[in-house]
């Protein structure tokens, strides 16, 4: 399985995702027999936390995953499937769509067989590489779950129990998009297992448990607390990650991370680091995720998620302005704003419009797109989803039956620079030709005016507005041409002269953009 590395769009940093290569063998204890491993001791806990018996009692249900790689396997780790999974703009309401993984992975440990001279040998026919994570077992049958990244392109699988039993495993299904695989082995007894906790309830600064296989090293106990929640690191379109501070390597992919209880809140993932070791800045998938992705592939084999069919932005200050939204201007601005709808989609049959501010899903308060896109996801197709929008400033009740979500393919777009026509904030706007069309991979059927020029410290230039952008509305107006437009932006600003929403399309993608002019007219 190969190792994970990425490096944070805001960070120098790397995101690396923990397989690591098996080293040795594993005699690590004995579980003869079936039992929950994962109920709470019996007396009280002290100020400061001893794990010896956590540690003793929960460890014969971590494993190590041994995966055999073809040669080459292991220098990526993406997958074509992964984006039929993902929450793109116009599927559930997130950014724009990102593979699950969309960095560079190195494998840095793998075990590729040497010649005589300790090199590969020159004409020598390739052979297997072996790399190992971790893994933990849920069920006394033998189901054990692990990263996605562990086990994606293996040929085979082996799970090495805690007192170094070898069992070959059966990959039951994947899900790239959560990073999430469920395994099973057989063995000739009943197996000890450990439950999967309620990640609901976990607070930072709590005290977990972090078990696996870092650097081979299988069987390693660290600790730590919960630093954060609900981190978002951009490695996929659900990422709602626990950021711990318990130390955690390259190996530990896959393995458990337990609260004082024994119960797994999360399945350690990835580590933030300028080295690949530990930092201390761990992020682990939240259990409650786990065992839904869990359920699915043991039922169907797959992971099923909902689909709205829009395309979301975040609401800042100025785009509430140029909107009209409510508020009293204290805390972060919730919702996510619809910059775009997809024809036929349960949105449009739902009647959401661009413009249309969605803050709820089924009573759950949407703070973002991302938040949107998980909501949306979470939801069984055919389900009725309920959505509290603000529409022109009015709140509104909308319904819309979730569909599928199904593969998605984006538009790419150049930017170019057509010729001018004048407009209100330092914009002139040209027509949209056919030939402009074919340049900027504008849909048939989509009308509106190009951004010829942007003058320079101008309300436009300062909004971020660019040549070969494409003004389709302004505010909830559509336009279909330069006068259109103009005519359009003239009349937002008499009737709202701090701010205005140009809904534009950029690189095939539909986004509002917040614009304020200095002065009226």
């Amino acid at each position: 399985m190969p190792a994970r590395r990425s490096t944070l769009r805001r960070s120098s940093l790397a995101i690396a995702l923990l397989a690591a290569t098996a080293l040795g063998s594993y005699g690590l204890g004995h579980g003869a027999f079936a039992e929950d491993v994962s109920k709470p001791p019996v007396g009280a806990g002290q100020v400061l936390p001893d794990f010896t018996e956590l540690a003793s009692r929960v460890k014969p249900a971590v494993v190590t995953v041994l995966s055999d790689l073809a040669p080459g396997a292991a220098t990526d780790d993406s997958d074509s499937s992964g984006g039929d999974q993902g929450a793109g703009p116009d599927q559930g309401g997130g950014g724009p769509q990102a593979s699950p993984f969309p960095f560079p992975l190195p494998f840095p440990f793998n075990m590729m067989p040497q010649g005589p001279g300790g090199g590969g040998m020159q004409g020598q026919r390739p052979q297997m590489v072996e790399a190992a994570g971790s893994g933990f077992i849920i069920d006394e049958d033998g189901t054990v779950v692990t990263n996605n990244h562990v086990v994606q392109g293996a040929k085979t699988v082996t799970v090495t129990l805690a007192d170094g039993t070898k069992l070959p495993a059966t990959v039951i299904g994947r899900d790239p998009s959560t990073d999430v695989a469920v395994l099973r082995i057989k063995a000739d007894h009943k197996l000890p297992f450990i439950e999967l906790g309620d990640s609901s309830k976990v607070k930072t600064g709590q005290w977990v448990v972090a078990m696996g296989n870092p650097f081979g090293l299988g069987g390693t106990v660290t600790a730590g607390i919960v630093s954060a929640e609900g981190r978002d690191i951009g490695d996929g379109p659900y990422d709602s990650f626990l950021q711990v501070d318990a130390p955690i390597n390259k190996g530990n992919s896959g393995g458990p991370l337990f609260d004082q209880s024994g119960q797994v809140v999360g399945m350690n993932t990835a580590i933030l680091s300028p080295s690949g070791g530990s930092v201390g800045i761990g992020f682990s998938i939240p259990s409650n995720t786990v065992k839904s992705v869990v359920a699915q592939i043991e039922k169907v084999g797959h992971v099923t998620r909902g689909f709205l069919g829009v395309s979301a932005q975040s609401v800042d200050a100025s785009m509430s302005q140029a909107l009209r939204l409510p508020g009293d201007g204290k805390g972060p601005l919730n919702g996510a704003l619809v910059a775009a709808v997809e024809p036929n989609s349960p949105a449009q049959k739902a009647g959401l419009q661009p413009g249309d501010v969605i803050e709820s899903v089924n009573g759950t308060v949407i703070h973002n797109p991302r938040d949107l896109a998980v909501e949306i996801a979470g939801i069984v197709p055919g389900d009725k989803a309920a959505l509290d929008i603000i529409r022109n400033g009015k709140a509104e009740d909308i319904s819309a039956q979730v569909a599928e979500l199904k593969t998605r393919v984006a538009n790419n777009a150049q930017n170019q620079q057509p010729n001018a026509h004048r407009g209100g904030v330092g914009l002139a706007l040209a027509p949209l030709t056919p030939s402009l069309r074919d340049q900027l991979s504008v849909p048939d059927g989509t009308d509106g005016a190009v951004v010829a020029q942007v003058v320079p410290n101008s309300p436009a230039d300062q909004a971020g507005l660019q040549q070969g952008d494409v003004v389709l509305g302004v505010n909830s107006s559509n336009v279909g041409s330069p006068d259109q437009a103009a005519q359009a932006i003239r009349q937002a600003i008499k009737t709202n002269g701090n701010a205005l929403a140009l809904r534009i399309l950029r690189n095939g993608q539909p986004i509002f953009v917040a614009v304020t002019p200095k002065t009226a007219g």
